[in-house]
């Protein structure tokens, strides 16, 4: 299996392609500062993991800015506090500020001249947005968490990208390289679909899952890179073979 083999590449976003741990941690200080809990770096992204995954199960329909309020309001009470309506809006609205990974902009530019560039996201569409903003491309195609109805890894996501990738693009699951960060949100729900990934593996050098559950069971991996840098120069290599 080549890397030329495929015509599409469909991306998760956040924590693929933006620093979304940086952009959680970041917004979260509001929080942080007052508790007088000890909380590591790695306990404050699992809870959040925790917070986020119950959340979206229980309300499928919400907007992701309307899930990062509860989530921050749950948060706080169980750091032992009380958020402001102000101080949950406010990350709620945090996801246009989370920052790109340097190398998300210029490997998308470079991506985009070999293949459709699709995004299918977790998120709302104005979240998104500012999210766009900072990556710099014109994606071909963006399915959201609002325009489906449901979230990652729920299994509607990606039979609702397999069914548009094909009505809207004539693409089948061959074309198709799912390239996404998280094994929980992407690889597991990917594989079973039959789909082939390509694992952009930020947290390698650090432990634990992040700001996401751990996988329930085993993904298969087809490509393995450290970073979308990593994906462009295997290409490149293809390429000028």
């Amino acid at each position: 299996m080549r890397l030329t083999d495929f015509k599409v590449l469909t991306f998760d976003c956040y924590g693929t392609l933006i620093d979304w741990e940086k952009g959680i941690l970041t917004s979260l200080q509001p929080l942080l500062r007052r508790t007088s809990i000890a909380l590591s770096e790695d306990t404050v992204l699992g809870a959040y993991a925790d917070a986020e995954a119950a959340q979206e199960v229980e309300t499928p329909a919400m907007s992701y800015s309307k899930i990062l309020r509860i989530v921050y309001s749950n948060l706080a009470r169980q750091w032992g506090m009380e958020a402001t309506e102000e101080e949950c809006v406010a990350f709620g609205n945090s996801v246009a500020d989370w920052p790109p990974f340097i190398d998300s902009p210029s490997s998308l530019k470079y991506l985009k001249q070999h293949y459709k560039l699709v995004i299918l996201s977790n998120v709302d569409r104005k979240s998104f947005a500012g999210s766009n903003q900072k990556l710099q491309i014109e994606f071909d195609a963006i399915y959201t968490a609002e325009d489906i109805g449901s979230y990652k890894p729920d299994r509607r996501n990606f039979e609702y990208l397999v069914s548009h990738l094909e009505t809207d693009f004539g693409f089948d699951k061959s074309h198709i390289l799912h390239t996404a960060q998280s094994l929980f949100h992407d690889h597991v729900p990917a594989t079973a679909m039959g789909l082939s990934t390509a694992w952009i593996d930020r947290r390698r050098d650090k432990s634990g899952w992040g700001a996401t559950k751990p996988p329930p069971t085993k993904a298969r991996i087809d490509f393995h890179f450290h970073s979308m840098g990593d994906l462009t120069k295997a290409h490149q290599d293809e390429t000028d073979e």
